[in-house]
C-alpha cells in the first residue's frame, strides 16, 4: 500500500496542473505571510539554540529543524515573491557564539530547547493545515499540505528523541468516572 500522505499529495498534484490560474485572495496571502513569519521565527531560535546547547544529539535535531525551516522559507518566499506578494521584514541574522560563554541565568536547558522545537513544531503544523483547508488555489494548498507533511514526520521524529531523553511533557491521565481503580 502507497503511503497515504504521498498519494493526497500526488492527486493534489493532478488537481493543481489542471487548475486555471487564480489570483491570491487575502486569506491566502494573510497565511503565506504568517507562515514565513513563523518559520524565520522558528529558524532564529534554532539558531540561538545552537548558540546555546553542547548536547550533540540535541545539536543535531536543531541542524535538521534549521534546515527544514530554511528549506521552507525559501520556497514560500519565492512562491510569494513570483505571485507579487510584498515579503514581511525579518530579523538580522544572529552570530555564532560559544556556548559555555552564556551566563546560566539567561542559557535554556537542553529540556526546554526540546520543549521549544516541540512546541514550534506543533504549532506550525496546525498552522499549515488551517491555510491548506482555507486556501481556495490548490497550489497554495497542496504547498502548505507538503509543508504539514514535513514538519508532521518531524514533530514524529522529536517525540522518539524526547521520550528517550525524558524530556517529553506528559499532561495527567484521564480516568473517566466509573472506570475500575487498578491504573
Amino acid at each position: 500500500m502507497a503511503n497515504p500522505i504521498e498519494a493526497a499529495l500526488k492527486t493534489m498534484k493532478t488537481l493543481v496542473d489542471n487548475e486555471p490560474k487564480q489570483p491570491l485572495h487575502v486569506g491566502e496571502v494573510y497565511y503565506c505571510w504568517f507562515y514565513y513569519t513563523t518559520i524565520n521565527e522558528a529558524e532564529m531560535y534554532m539558531k540561538a539554540a545552537l548558540n546555546t546547547t553542547t548536547d550533540d544529539e540535541l545539536r543535531q535535531v536543531l541542524q535538521k529543524s534549521k534546515k527544514e525551516c530554511q528549506t521552507q522559507t525559501k520556497r514560500i518566499e519565492n512562491f510569494m515573491l513570483k505571485e507579487g506578494v510584498t515579503l514581511p521584514p525579518m530579523p538580522e541574522n544572529k552570530p555564532d557564539s560559544n556556548p559555555k560563554d552564556i551566563p546560566l541565568g539567561v542559557k535554556l536547558t537542553d529540556d526546554e530547547i526540546a520543549n521549544g522545537i516541540s512546541i514550534k513544531t506543533a504549532y506550525a503544523t496546525t498552522l499549515c493545515a488551517t491555510a491548506s483547508t482555507q486556501a481556495i488555489r490548490s497550489d497554495v494548498s497542496l504547498m502548505f499540505m507538503e509543508f504539514q507533511a514535513e514538519k508532521a514526520v518531524f514533530g514524529a521524529e522529536m517525540k522518539v528523541f524526547m521520550r528517550k531523553r525524558g524530556w517529553i511533557k506528559v499532561p495527567p491521565h484521564y480516568y473517566p468516572p466509573g472506570m475500575p481503580n487498578d491504573h
